[in-house]
């Protein structure tokens, strides 16, 4: 009988049948442990660097960050169109077409890691000088990057084929997964850094060899799942229209990601001219607010597949009731765990480090944030059920609207208004602010074009 249960857990889910928030809930749980495990990475890496490197190293690791999430860039556009693709031909029974999409995302993405090796490793050095990155922890940023950019096929990988596993309904696995993986992190991280003091290097070098691992471990999978799709050698070969059809669904969440990231990379200009303290204070905030953001992408990615698989069977009236359910569960959790972060914040920047001004200044800046995450917790569900019934540019463009045109400009606004001569970069909470006025405006659109309803009309043929 367990056997039996734990092989249910590990299968494909059809969406399209029996109560929509059950779906979602048994989809999203599995998807949130992951996400958790995913942001484990980040949050051992930077509580074994502040412990036992520093709190310099620690602003090292957060320079870094934006950079890196631009060279993910690629990989994460092909994993959304991925998805979505096959989250409807799944939902549709269309086993032909979804042999051949997944074939083809395992093409692309090898494509993509040959570009980015070759084509931005010349570039590293010279982006974060750009970025002002202070001289101190300069050579830290281009190593952790450096090693990263040449493991850039684990992490890709993991990208890809984890997004196709839960196209198909399955969120157990690539849970299992990440938390092989996060433990040979956990483990590398102490070897590399705390045995050998490798430093910052060692860091990354244990997040890529256990990237690496878990992509391992979906081919796997995917190679076991015959009863379901073809998997073999004439299906790696590419096919314009799926290649296409890859990009074009693809390529928005693509954009959406490097909009986003190179706001972050013109906010991270402005952050490093406040100095080393504030940089790490930042650092920090983005480890609690990796936590903070789970449900909402788990939510979000549970409703892509969830609105892929009832569009491709033409269920609509289902998807609309699954949005209404499913946004509200992850409005619920996200109200939840800002009270937690309000409540004992002070103890969860506590973790990161033992310096009791960089403790106070994490904390009073993550205020600012805290009720954000409910608007978030609006926009991912919203924005995934647009994208699971293949509408990807809306979500874009309005992403566009409150990175570009809201977010960076205010930032830099507030931090020209606020210049004094004891504070010449102005005030350093421009950053949070700015942040929080996207992502209430943010909530704010989705929920009218949502409403419009345009998605309806994106399905696949």
């Amino acid at each position: 009988m367990r056997m039996k249960s734990l092989r249910s857990l590990n299968a494909p889910t059809d969406m399209t049948v029996g109560t929509p928030w059950r779906s979602i809930l048994s989809f999203t749980i599995p998807m949130l442990l992951g996400n958790i495990a995913q942001q484990l990475y980040n949050t051992v890496d930077t509580i074994v660097v502040g412990k036992y490197v520093g709190d310099n190293a620690l602003s090292a690791v957060g320079s870094a960050g934006p950079i890196l999430n631009m060279l993910l860039v690629l990989f994460i556009g092909i994993s959304a169109g991925a998805s979505i693709m096959v989250s409807q031909y799944f939902g549709a029974k269309n086993r032909e077409a979804l042999s051949r999409t997944i074939g083809n995302c395992i093409t692309v993405t090898a494509i993509a890691c040959l570009i980015l090796i070759l084509g931005a490793s010349p570039f590293i050095r010279p982006a974060l000088a750009a970025l002002n990155t202070p001289e101190s922890i300069l050579d830290w940023c281009a190593d952790y990057l450096m090693i990263c950019l040449i493991g850039i096929g684990g992490l890709g990988y993991y990208n890809i084929l984890s997004g196709v596993i839960r196209g198909l309904g399955d969120s157990f696995s690539a849970l299992l997964y990440l938390l092989a993986a996060t433990f040979v992190n956990i483990v590398l991280d102490l070897l590399f850094v705390a045995g050998f003091n490798m430093g910052v290097a060692g860091v990354a070098l244990a997040t890529i060899i256990a990237q690496i691992i878990s992509s391992i471990l979906c081919f796997i999978k995917l190679a076991r799942m015959q009863e379901y799709f073809d998997f073999g050698l004439k299906y790696l070969i590419p096919r314009s229209e799926y290649v296409k059809t890859i990009v074009r669904l693809g390529l928005p969440s693509g954009l959406t990601q490097a909009i986003f990231s190179s706001a972050m990379i013109i906010v991270q200009s402005l952050t490093n001219s406040f100095g080393e303290q504030f940089i790490a204070a930042n650092v920090v905030i983005m480890r609690v607010d990796g936590f903070a953001m789970m449900p909402n992408f788990s939510f979000g990615t549970a409703l892509t597949t969830y609105a892929g698989q009832n569009v491709g069977a033409g269920l609509y009236d289902r998807v609309t009731k699954g949005a209404k359910q499913g946004t509200l569960m992850a409005v619920g959790t996200s109200t939840a765990i800002t009270i937690i972060i309000l409540i004992f914040g002070k103890f969860l920047m506590g973790l990161f480090t033992d310096t009791a001004e960089l403790i106070n200044l994490s904390y009073n800046l993550m205020k600012i944030l805290a009720v954000g995450y409910i608007a978030v917790a609006v926009t991912q569900s919203l924005s995934g059920i647009m994208r699971g019934a293949g509408d990807t540019m809306t979500p874009m463009w309005i992403s566009l609207i409150t990175t570009v045109a809201i977010r960076v400009p205010i930032a830099y606004g507030i931090s020209w208004l606020t210049t004094t001569p004891e504070l010449p970069h102005g005030q350093s909470v421009c950053i949070q602010i700015s942040l929080l006025l996207s992502w209430l405006i943010g909530a704010l659109l989705t929920v009218i074009f949502y409403r419009i309803g345009k998605w309806k009309t994106k399905a696949l043929k």
